[in-house]
C-alpha cells in the first residue's frame, strides 16, 4: 500500500485536502468517488505508518462516547458502515481521534472487518470495545450492539465524572492549604523570626521549631523542592510497577471510608461490564478475561482469573464467584438466581444499576461531610501557624529581658 496525498470537493462544494493509502492512484480516486468526493489532485505522498504512530495520542472519552453513540444512530437509520465512518471522520474535531477514524475508514474500504481496524488503536478501543463490536459482526446485530456499547460507555462516563467532581474541591482547599502554608513560611515567619531575635530569650518550643523550619526551607528551597520532586517521582514510578499497583489498589480497598466507595465502584464497573459482554454473546471465558482487565483494581481483576479458572474446572459462576471475599454476598445470589433463570445479564445490570445508586448517595453523603471538615483542616493548618508565632507575645512578660 502507498500513500496517496488528494484535493477534492463534497457535495456541497467544500474543498477537502486529506491523504488515504492505496494501492495506485486509480484505486485511490475509486475510494474517493465511493465517498461522494469529487476528485481535483492526487499525489504520492510519505508513508503515513511512522506518522500515525507518532501523532497518536489519548483520545478523549466524551469523543468516543459521542462517536459511539452518533455510529450507532447511523447504523440503525441504514446507513453503510463506510460512509457512517466517513461522515464521523470529516464531522469531528479533535486532531487527535481523526488520523484513527481515516485509518478505521481506510482498512474497512480495504475488505477487512471493523473489529479488526478498531484492534489497530488499542489505545483508543479497548478490549473491551473490540470484543463487544467482533460479537455483533459476527452475529449480524452491529447496529444493536453499538448502542449497548453507547449505553455503556456512556454510563461509566457519568459515574466517573461524578466521582471526580466530588474529589475536586478537596484537592482545591489542600492545595490553597499548602500555599497559604508556604507563603507564611516564606514571608511571614522571618520577619517574626527577626523581630524575636532582639528579646534575647529562649523562644517557646512550637515557635522556635517553626522558626527553624522556615530558615531551613528558605536556605534549601531549591534543594527542597528538588526532595519532594524526586520523592513523587520515585512513588509514581513503584506505583506503576506491578507491585506498586497490586501495593495501592489493595490499600484503596482498606482505607476507613474511601475503601467502601472503592469498593462499590469496582463492582459496579464489573457487573454492567459483564451484563454488556454476555448480551454481546462473548464467551464466558473471554467475558472474564475482558472483565477482570476492565475493573481497575488488581484484586479484582486476580478474583476474577481464580473465578474463571474454577469455571474451566466446572462450577457455575455464582459458586466461582463466591469462593472470594471481594464479591458481596448479594453480588453472588443475584447471579446464582440469574443463572437458574437463563437471565444473568439482567441481573447483572440490576446489581450495577444499585450499586451507582449507593454510590451517588455516598458521594452526596462524603461531599456534605467533606466540605466543613475541609474548612476545619484549612483552620487548623493556617491557625496552627499564626498561634505559634504570636505565642511569644502571649508570654511576653517571660520571655523579654530587660
Amino acid at each position: 500500500m502507498a500513500s496517496f496525498i488528494y484535493q477534492a470537493r463534497d457535495a456541497s462544494g467544500r474543498l477537502i485536502n486529506g491523504d488515504l493509502e492505496a494501492s495506485d492512484p486509480q484505486a485511490a480516486a475509486s475510494t474517493l468517488m465511493d465517498r461522494g468526493l469529487m476528485v481535483i489532485s492526487i499525489r504520492a505522498g510519505a508513508s503515513r505508518k511512522s506518522g500515525r504512530k507518532r501523532r497518536q495520542g489519548k483520545v478523549k472519552a466524551q469523543d468516543l462516547v459521542v462517536f459511539t453513540r452518533q455510529l450507532a444512530t447511523m447504523i440503525d437509520a441504514g446507513l453503510p458502515l463506510v460512509q457512517s465512518l466517513t461522515a464521523l471522520e470529516e464531522q469531528t474535531e479533535s486532531q487527535t481521534f481523526k488520523p484513527v477514524l481515516r485509518h478505521v475508514t481506510e482498512k474497512v474500504e480495504q475488505g477487512h472487518a471493523f473489529s479488526e481496524a478498531l484492534a489497530d488503536h488499542p489505545k483508543v478501543f479497548n478490549k473491551l470495545y473490540v470484543s463487544m463490536v467482533e460479537a455483533g459482526e459476527t452475529g449480524g446485530l452491529l447496529s444493536e450492539i453499538m448502542d449497548r456499547l453507547a449505553c455503556y460507555l456512556e454510563a461509566s462516563a457519568r459515574l466517573k465524572k461524578k466521582v471526580k467532581s466530588a474529589m475536586t474541591y478537596p484537592v482545591i482547599v489542600c492545595c490553597v492549604a499548602l500555599g497559604i502554608a508556604l507563603f507564611l513560611i516564606i514571608k511571614v515567619i522571618p520577619i517574626f523570626g527577626n523581630i524575636y531575635k532582639d528579646f534575647g530569650a529562649q523562644l517557646p518550643m512550637p515557635t522556635q521549631i517553626l522558626i527553624d523550619i522556615s530558615d531551613a526551607v528558605r536556605t534549601y528551597f531549591l534543594l527542597t523542592l528538588v526532595t519532594v520532586g524526586a520523592v513523587i517521582f520515585a512513588l509514581v514510578k513503584f506505583k506503576r510497577s506491578r507491585r506498586g499497583t497490586a501495593l495501592w489498589d489493595r490499600l484503596k480497598l482498606r482505607l476507613p471510608v474511601f475503601g467502601k466507595l472503592v469498593h462499590k465502584i469496582c463492582i459496579s464497573r464489573f457487573s454492567r461490564t459483564f451484563a454488556a459482554l454476555l448480551r454481546s454473546g462473548v464467551p464466558i471465558l473471554e467475558t472474564l478475561h475482558i472483565v477482570g482487565q476492565s475493573s481497575g483494581n488488581t484484586v479484582i481483576e486476580s478474583a476474577v482469573a481464580r473465578a474463571a479458572a474454577s469455571i474451566e474446572h466446572g462450577d457455575n459462576l455464582a459458586v466461582a464467584l463466591g469462593q472470594n471475599p471481594v464479591f458481596p454476598p448479594m453480588l453472588v445470589r443475584m447471579i446464582s438466581a440469574g443463572e437458574q433463570t437463563g437471565k444473568v445479564d439482567v441481573m447483572l445490570e440490576k446489581i450495577s444499576d444499585f450499586y451507582d445508586e449507593e454510590i451517588e448517595a455516598t458521594l452526596a453523603g462524603l461531599t456534605s461531610l467533606i466540605e466543613p471538615l475541609l474548612i476545619v483542616f484549612l483552620g487548623v493548618v493556617v491557625g496552627s501557624i499564626v498561634v505559634c508565632m504570636f505565642l511569644p507575645i502571649f508570654k511576653l512578660n517571660q520571655i523579654v529581658q530587660f
